[in-house]
């Protein structure tokens, strides 16, 4: 049976909605692009603190580069009022040691697996040491990202790590489509690869 999980989210932000407080909820940002309209569709639950963990980005002028772009994006006042970056590193001997003798997987195979599994672990491990009450990440809003493996994999370090992790399909309710919108509004750089040396492709 197909699982629903922007309705689960619903419910868990509807709940949370009733208890008159806004938890502290970091995420995993892939990019601003695609944060833009997670932003938007959690603000109103959460207090939001965004974690750019991303050491599978190649090369490291391109990693800096997605990095500066949350300064446009933070520093919008009415869209991101409340809105804090974590510190994060740069580490991508941590990807390349993950990936070994997947290099030629094909995109969304075993390789994007192992590089979600690194990603969403050490955003599980950042918010207990940070005392945040949620974690989750921005990566289901594209449509090339597998929702259900994305949450399977977040649940578990969820229970690993004993912090919350919010089930969601970001992609749902044209997600995507209005992170586009976001990105030409806000004048966002929109890369035109996942961010691994092994599916840079050009346009």
């Amino acid at each position: 049976m197909k699982t629903d999980f922007q309705s689960e989210m619903e419910k868990e932000t509807e709940h949370i909605k009733s208890t008159g407080k806004k938890p502290v909820l970091l995420l995993q940002c892939c990019c601003a692009p695609c944060s833009s309209a997670v932003l938007e569709r959690l603000k109103e639950y959460f207090t939001l603190k965004l974690y750019f963990y991303n050491p599978n980005i190649y090369p490291e002028s391109e990693y800096y580069k997605r990095l500066e772009q949350f300064g446009k994006l933070l520093g919008n006042g009415e869209f991101a009022e409340g809105i804090t970056l974590l510190d994060s590193q740069y580490e991508p001997e941590e990807f390349f040691s993950r990936v070994k003798g997947l290099e030629n997987e094909k995109e969304g195979g075993e390789r994007c697996t192992e590089c979600f599994k690194l990603r969403l672990e050490e955003t599980a491990k950042k918010a207990k040491e940070t005392g945040a009450e949620y974690f989750c990440t921005t990566l289901s809003v594209s449509p090339h990202k597998n929702a259900r493996l994305l949450n399977e994999i977040g649940l578990r370090f969820a229970e690993k790590y004993g912090v919350k992790y919010l089930i969601s399909d970001f992609k749902k309710k044209d997600g995507y489509k209005r992170s586009t919108e976001l990105s030409r509004e806000l004048g966002l750089y929109r890369q035109n690869y996942c961010g691994c040396k092994f599916s840079i492709w050009f346009e």
